[in-house]
């Protein structure tokens, strides 16, 4: 359990944060940019939660903790020293409960018939940027899975992707189920 007594501790005043292994890192190195990537997709989600309810506010908040879970999994890269505690990873039952929930919110949605344009509802909208800053994170976390120097795992990739799904799917959703969607029309300002 984490606690926290005091929030500045100075210690990164030279351009360095600690990784959970309690290791050294430059508050540029791209760990640390992909794991402030999934809390800024976590920070968007605390918006877009500002307009949501019952069901997808549900999933919603179920995300928003995953997404602690996974910023924990990317602050604590494996080590073959072991640690005094047993580090919190993204596991394959948290990508399917996502898959689940595409599921269930895409049944009532008609299939598209053009790209969708961010907007709508407010609550689309926000759900969209969320969208945009969860690939984002997703392509920082490939880029790091693929320095041959750092390990990432592979349930940690596969939640990203499949969350930018689900995003996308709850962003048509809170559009009326996909009704109040705005389509993209190919050259429409020529």
């Amino acid at each position: 359990m984490v606690k926290l007594n005091k929030i500045y501790t100075r210690t990164g005043d030279n351009g360095t944060t600690a990784l959970a292994d309690g290791q050294r890192r430059s508050k540029a190195d791209l760990r640390v940019e992909t794991y402030g990537t999934v809390d800024e997709t976590n920070a968007c989600l605390g918006l877009v939660r500002l307009h949501t309810s019952g069901a997808l506010d549900g999933m919603l908040g179920a995300i928003q903790n995953d997404l602690f879970d996974l910023g924990a999994d990317l602050a604590t890269p494996p080590s073959p020293e072991p640690l005094p505690y047993e580090p919190l990873r993204i596991v394959a039952s948290q990508v399917e409960r996502l898959e689940r929930d595409i599921d269930a919110v895409n049944a009532a949605i008609p299939p598209l018939k053009s790209f969708v344009l961010p907007g709508g509802s407010p609550a689309s909208a926000a759900l969209h940027l969320a969208r945009t800053v969860c690939r984002r994170a997703e392509r920082l976390a490939v880029a790091l899975a693929a320095d041959e120097t750092e390990i990432v795992s592979p349930e940690a990739l596969r939640y990203l992707n499949r969350l930018s799904d689900f995003l996308f799917v709850a962003g048509r959703a809170a559009n009326a189920d996909g009704a109040d969607d705005v389509l993209w029309v190919p050259g429409a300002n020529r």
